[in-house]
């Protein structure tokens, strides 16, 4: 339960103001702070991202910005460049002039006469990853970061790529960031050139998943921006939070290993939110603990961030594999630093009898060529905080799959990190995938995945310079499989499951290749984590917020989930369908200015379960923004294809005012393969 915390001192909300750059652009802000901060200057916590403070994020920015002005923080979400009421056009993510504009934001912030001179920077995915990357440039005035569901790798853990694998979440990332720039400036604020602005935007958009899809290898694009180029850039405080049903866990105890800087790090069993709003549950009181961090860094209070360990995580035991679900047993553990002591690699054996065994069992070729709809239990591959997005009984893919399995667990076996497989491997073809799965699997058969990994086997040595595989030869590959933590109850079995791919995840390679795995000689290795005393304890209070911005839902929501197999046409097809929100949300009116939003977003993905190039990707959506006497839509269709040598991306965007067309802009790009 969330308790609504309401501020005896008096919190003043700016709705609007410009902060001005040296060049004359304009950036929107809003802002809350403590009423009497222009005579008590107090420190400032910063939020930049790129999705409207006016209505995108209202909802959410209210109760969490207002909660820290209670507690003597001056709290701004600004609008990058390019985005809701600011000036100025909008190119790509993480771009040098956005995090630029963001140490000039800071260094105006510092200065302002309400400002203590201390800021904070914060935010979650688009402003978790900037905060680190602005904190990389050393602004003098920042003291300490915030980063939530983010990476430090921006091609190995971000919405593009995967273990070199095409994610097909690039090109729904894409068409939502279409339907978000679509959006003008609202009128009330911008004034009367809000519509050459809106004109202005639509016309120079860029065709955004084509942009990242010419970025095929880890190159110079992807290192800008990737804080693990250089760890010893950042050089103030870093916490870190993230949860298991989210993508971005993973830089994580990544950065935990390698910054130098005072951090610590949560990890929670959440998707892609923040842990205060929680989902899978159990949330935490995640604002009382940003108090706490912001206390310490930017008030220079003693209190005990410096004594907490390294890493809260949640350890989470077997639940029913089931899509929907909304809570993860399990509890909370802690490591005193990172990498821990009480953590051990212990192994076991891929053996040809389909065992997993702490021995090695006779050396054998095993061949593997799944369906090419293997993975349609897989989830998402970013959970949301919605329904059905979850992995689902997994017996449905390893049915198509490779599996080993150990026999029942005589006592439970605790894992926490990133599990690893060493694999002796050979295709018959020049580029391959892997998809490899780690499962609990219940007495009763239902199996759980707690983990995965992808592979394109030409990147097994290096994402920067891939290089082809020669057919037949044996290569040993080691994968390491994303971060987790979960305890194996006593009965239930370890398994491992290999396939050749992991649609609708990933794009398929352009042959359906054969694998050949090594059994007896391959191993899997599991990071197993010793008890502790303090095993157990729950650190963190009920979650608290300030009270909600006012809101009126004017329709509910609807979202549909399913995949089905055509036999007359022999077709997979896996479609997910929103209506009232990208996530099924519902059409929500913001009563303070007025306005309502509504997204209804439709994904078709089909494949031949034989035919790579045969895959095809399908997306339409369509955007409205609308209040008395002003009504905005966007409608958008993307789609996506592919032969043996070139990926074939198109895309169609229209913007109407009062139902009258505006603007439209069309794209077609061929994009040459690269090993990919």
């Amino acid at each position: 339960m969330t308790i609504v915390t309401r501020f005896s001192n008096s919190v003043r909300r700016v709705e609007h103001f410009w902060i001005t750059l040296k060049g004359g652009v304009r950036l929107s802000a809003r802002m809350w702070l403590p009423d009497d901060a222009e005579s008590n200057p107090v420190p400032a916590i910063l939020e930049y991202i790129p999705y409207r403070k006016r209505d995108g994020t209202r909802g959410r920015d209210e109760p969490m910005h207002h909660y820290f002005a209670g507690h003597g923080y001056a709290a701004l979400r600004v609008d990058l460049r390019g985005s809701g009421e600011s000036d100025g056009l909008l190119d790509d993510e993480y771009t040098q002039q956005e995090l630029a504009d963001g140490c000039e934001v800071i260094a105006w912030i510092a200065a302002q006469k309400w400002c203590s001179g201390a800021v904070g920077m914060m935010g979650k995915s688009w402003g978790g990853f900037n905060c680190l990357q602005v904190a990389a440039l050393r602004p003098p005035a920042l003291k300490a970061v915030l980063s939530v569901c983010s990476t430090d790798d921006r091609y190995a853990d971000d919405i593009h790529w995967m273990g070199g694998c095409l994610l097909n979440d690039n090109l729904w990332w894409g068409a939502i960031m279409l339907a978000y720039q679509a959006r003008p400036a609202d009128p009330e604020l911008y004034g009367p050139d809000w519509r050459a602005n809106w004109k202005q935007r639509l016309e120079h958009m860029p065709f955004w998943p084509a942009l990242w899809l010419k970025h095929q290898r880890r190159d110079a694009y992807w290192q800008h921006g990737s804080i693990c180029q250089n760890y010893a850039d950042v050089q103030v405080p870093v916490f870190l939070v993230g949860g298991w049903a989210d993508a971005y866990t993973n830089a994580i105890p990544r950065m935990l290993e390698h910054l130098k800087v005072p951090r610590k790090g949560v990890i929670g069993p959440w998707a892609h939110v923040y842990p205060q709003d929680g989902t899978p549950s159990p949330a935490i009181g995640f604002l009382q603990e940003a108090v706490k961090w912001w206390d310490r860094w930017l008030k220079n209070e003693a209190n005990d961030v410096d004594k907490e360990p390294m890493l809260r995580a949640w350890i989470q035991d077997w639940t029913p594999p089931v899509g929907t679900r909304t809570q993860s047993p399990g509890r909370w553990v802690a490591e005193d630093s990172w990498p821990s002591a009480n953590i051990a690699a212990k192994s076991w054996y891929l053996n040809a009898d389909g065992c997993l065994s702490s021995g090695a069992g006779p050396a054998r070729d095993l061949k593997i060529r799944s369906p090419l709809q293997v993975g349609q239990a897989g989830g998402e591959w970013m959970g949301a905080g919605c329904p059905g997005e979850h992995p689902t009984d997994q017996r449905v893919d390893d049915a198509l799959s490779l599996t080993f399995d150990t026999p029942p667990l005589s006592s439970p076996l605790e894992i926490l990190g990133a599990p690893q497989l060493e694999l002796w491997l050979s295709a018959d073809k020049p580029v391959a995938q892997i998809g490899v799965r780690l499962v609990d699997l219940a007495p009763d058969g239902a199996a759980l995945r707690v983990s995965y990994q992808v592979l394109n086997l030409t990147h097994r040595d290096s994402h920067a310079a891939p290089t082809p595989l020669e057919p037949g030869r044996r290569y040993r590959v080691k994968v390491k499989l994303n971060d987790c933590g979960h305890r194996f109850a006593a009965g239930h079995r370890v398994r491992v499951s290999i396939s050749s791919g992991y649609w609708p995840l990933v794009w398929p390679s352009p042959e359906w290749a054969t694998l050949t795995l090594g059994a007896g000689e391959s191993k899997l290795l599991l990071p197993v984590r010793g008890a502790r005393a303090d095993d157990g304890k729950n650190p963190f209070a009920a979650a608290e917020t300030a009270p909600q911005t006012p809101a009126t839902r004017l329709s509910q929501g609807r979202l549909e989930r399913r995949a089905v197999y055509d036999a007359v046409n022999d077709r997979a097809l896996y479609v997910t369908d929103a209506d009232g929100g990208v996530f099924g949300e519902g059409m929500v009116r913001f009563d303070e200015i007025g306005t309502a939003q509504d997204h209804h977003l439709k994904r078709e993905l089909t494949i031949a379960p034989s035919d790579p190039n045969s895959a095809a990707y399908t997306l339409t959506e369509r955007y409205f923004l609308k209040r008395e006497g002003w009504d905005i839509r966007a409608d958008i269709t993307c789609g996506m294809t592919s032969t043996k040598d070139v990926f074939t991306l198109w895309g169609k965007l229209e913007a109407f005012e009062d139902g009258k067309s505006v603007v439209k802009r069309e794209w077609r790009e061929d994009v040459p393969r690269d090993l990919v």
